[in-house]
């Protein structure tokens, strides 16, 4: 059966196939298919077709579920206006004479008719707010640039401790240089008085 009484064209339609097992009792469920001959085992299933009279098909679903009783909902978009009947087959994957076809009537009726849809004036408003999707992406680029204002303050104060080091190492610098233009200047008098002693030795 389809679900809507009035159907304008356009509109999703939807037709409910029931197909109940009454040789399961309840809570039952269908084994695998009686078959003594059959090369190997094989599950019970169903097609559930939808097509027109012309032979075009709108829906064809294979159907597995083994409970007692089984649901299955074709969905499609109805038609121009105009009145349309469908051709509707159940048949079995494993057992002769269980198929079934029905026909489904089906009325569309022109959509120019319906009444025209008006916006409310709060529903409008409401296009021009962000979703939650760009109050992330805000929040995620005003993350990124205070980070990056941390950035910078850090480099900054890293620049003048650096400056502030440099000085410091500069006079160090000073120190040691003079330190070590002491030392040579000493080692080199060493070197003197020992060049002296040896030439004493010579003499002698």
């Amino acid at each position: 059966i389809i679900s809507i009484d009035k159907v304008y064209e356009g509109d999703l339609c939807t037709v409910s196939v029931t197909i109940t097992r009454n040789n399961l009792g309840e809570n039952e469920k269908a084994g695998l298919v009686h078959a003594p001959r059959f090369p190997f085992p094989k599950l019970e299933a169903w097609w559930v077709a939808l097509g027109t009279k012309e032979g075009k098909i709108i829906s064809i679903d294979k159907v597995t579920s083994p409970n007692k009783v089984v649901e299955h909902k074709i969905k499609f978009l109805a038609p121009r206006k105009g009145q349309y009947e469908f051709d509707l087959h159940v048949l079995s994957n494993a057992y002769i004479g269980f198929d079934k076809k029905d026909s489904v009537e089906l009325t569309t009726l022109d959509a120019s008719t319906l009444p025209e849809y008006k916006i409310h004036p709060d529903d409008a408003e409401l296009d021009d707010e962000p979703t939650l999707f760009e109050e992330m992406m805000n929040a995620n680029i005003e993350d990124d640039s205070d980070s990056d204002e941390e950035e910078d303050s850090d480099d900054e104060s890293e620049e003048e401790g650096i400056r502030e080091l440099s000085a410091a190492e500069k006079k160090k610098q000073e120190l040691q240089n003079a330190r070590k233009k002491a030392a040579s200047a000493a080692g080199d008098d060493s070197d003197s008085d020992d060049d002296e002693v040896e030439e004493v030795y010579t003499e002698k």
